[in-house]
């Protein structure tokens, strides 16, 4: 279709790659670490709950899906392909990764050592400060804005180190946010559910903007991609990325009664 795509065939072919191989060996880690952890909590006695195992699974095999040798080939020869690819990674993932409760797992299994420097961490200023709602917003939302409003885009279609550097953020940042907004785990000095609520509401906006903006200037510029295509992914971002924000909200809303009950700041 275009030189950009051709040179980026190396790591998209529909077989098994050493980039594809070398992911799904890691999320096949990232799986067993968490569900050994899981039974050392058993096995000490301790209750885990089946649904937060399930979430956090369910999260990793969409991460898994996102990886999988044809996804990413439909996702480097077709832009409507790396919109779906992006919003597994970056926005549907997350929130099952993060419902799976991950922080507050690792804090029961690590020993009292190890546990009580990860807790500094988290109250640390630094950490309080990027995981501030507004500040997860900003990098997470940001992060799509200049992706698609920049060649960005564009240059990532022929340079492997940023294509994977841009879903990396992607997912941290998705990540973050969800857990500034929602989840199970404790959250160090957590904004008040209006200040979530309001950030939640600007994120949903800012995002609908973005696929509306993308749509009607034909963005990014300079893909090798058809006009239509553009569009096709445009409305991708906009419809499932409405669908990923109300599961979300559903989350969000659906945690009022455990916040108003149970203190969860440390």
């Amino acid at each position: 279709m275009s030189k950009l795509i051709i040179m980026h065939q190396h790591h998209v072919a529909n077989g098994m790659t050493y980039d594809s191989i070398l992911l799904l060996i890691a999320l096949s880690a990232v799986s067993v670490l968490y569900i050994s952890a899981v039974r050392r909590l058993r096995k000490d006695g301790r209750n885990w709950s089946n649904w937060l195992t399930s979430s956090f699974l369910a999260g990793v095999g969409m991460l898994t899906i996102a990886a999988s040798p044809v996804f990413m080939a439909w996702a480097h020869r077709d832009i409507v392909g790396h919109m779906a690819q992006h919003l597994l990674i970056g926005m549907y993932a997350p929130i099952f990764l993060v419902m799976g409760a991950p922080v507050t797992l690792l804090l029961k299994v690590l020993p009292t050592t190890y546990a009580r420097r990860f807790m500094t961490f988290l109250k640390s200023g630094f950490f309080r400060g990027i995981s501030h709602p507004a500040t997860a917003m900003l990098l997470n939302i940001g992060g799509m804005y200049l992706l698609y409003l920049t060649p960005l885009y564009v240059a990532s279609l022929n340079d492997t180190v940023l294509h994977y550097l841009i879903h990396v953020h992607f997912l941290a940042a998705g990540f973050l946010f969800t857990w500034a907004i929602i989840g199970p785990d404790p959250v160090p000095r957590r904004p008040t559910f209006n200040t979530r609520a309001w950030v939640l509401f600007l994120s949903i906006a800012a995002h609908a903007f973005l696929g509306k903006y993308m749509y009607a200037q034909l963005l990014p510029h300079g893909s090798p991609f058809s006009d239509e295509a553009i569009r096709g992914a445009a409305k991708t971002m906009y419809y499932w990325g409405d669908l990923s924000e109300l599961i979300l909200a559903a989350f969000f809303f659906a945690s009022i009664p455990l916040v108003s009950s149970k203190r969860r700041n440390f």
